[in-house]
């Protein structure tokens, strides 16, 4: 599979694995693509499992639909479970970094019947995430959010030459890997383009049909976050554990940055593959 449809959109995926492996979807977060899953996809497909990581809306050149409404978590849940469908259909296990954490506990909470297991990584359930930002130091760290919803302002700025790369260094990549998720944009039909799509994400928050999406997850659930994360709070993260009501597990990594899947890709895929073999 290198792509499928929904709703008019065509999204891109990478598919590593045997095409009768049990699937597991890995969904990439700002500002990256479904490349920053390369190590940790390759792990999971020599184990196996039938890897399908898609360059979700907004960043598939396919898939940019006009106005912020349609981006609402909703939308990019109902994407996943298009995903879920052109791969055969479910239940799969469902992993996400940043962004696509917040997607991948949306897909386990409106569409449990299509999810096996779930791995949140970075990110919690986004009712976790809202509660630490009313009480903790979670408002602080988000401030980027309100910046993003002024009109144009987020991607002039950041599809700037070098801009991108910048930013990325200052909350944990390297210099390498953030020229790497800047070139990975660019080649989606140009880089701000792809930076807008991804900005309507934070853009269109305001209009989820369901405001801070307070579905509990049944699925069995890991939590992987670091001590070196400069966005999400270890008390965004801890509130976690209030919104899962099958088998929960959190992992912490010490002096790991926000940036798991690239910095500490072999320990995260022990911990997915040992999460999806027990289910």
């Amino acid at each position: 599979m290198d792509s499928f449809t929904r709703d008019g959109l065509r999204f891109d995926v990478i598919e590593h694995g045997p095409a009768d492996g049990t699937p597991v979807l890995l969904l990439h977060g700002f500002p990256q693509t479904a490349a920053s899953w390369e190590p940790v996809a390759r792990r999971l497909a020599d184990a196996g499992y039938r890897v399908l990581a898609p360059d979700q809306r907004g960043y598939s050149p396919g898939a940019r639909p006009a106005g912020r409404r349609a981006y609402r978590v909703e939308e990019l849940a109902a994407d996943a479970v298009a995903l879920v469908d052109a791969a055969g259909g479910g239940p799969v296990h469902v992993v996400g970094h940043d962004w696509g954490a917040i997607v991948a506990w949306a897909l386990a909470a409106l569409h449990p019947e299509r999810v096996r297991t779930v791995t949140g990584v970075s990110v919690p359930h986004p009712a976790a995430f809202l509660r630490a930002m009313r009480s903790s130091r979670q408002v602080a760290l988000s401030w980027y959010t309100y910046v993003f919803q002024l009109p144009g302002l987020p991607e002039r700025f950041l599809s700037r030459p070098g801009a991108l790369p910048r930013v990325l260094r200052r909350t944990g990549q390297t210099a390498e890997r953030a020229r790497r998720d800047e070139a990975a944009l660019a080649s989606r039909g140009g880089l701000r383009a792809a930076v807008a799509g991804g900005v309507n994400w934070y853009r269109a928050t305001p209009l989820w049909e369901h405001p801070g999406l307070p579905i509990p997850v049944e699925a069995p659930a890991l939590m992987v976050w670091s001590d070196g994360d400069t966005a999400v709070s270890r008390a965004a993260v801890e509130g976690n554990a209030a919104w899962m009501r099958g088998p929960y597990r959190l992992e912490v990594f010490s002096g790991v940055s926000h940036w798991i899947p690239d910095e500490a890709p072999d320990r995260l895929a022990d911990l997915v593959l040992e999460h999806v073999a027990e289910r």
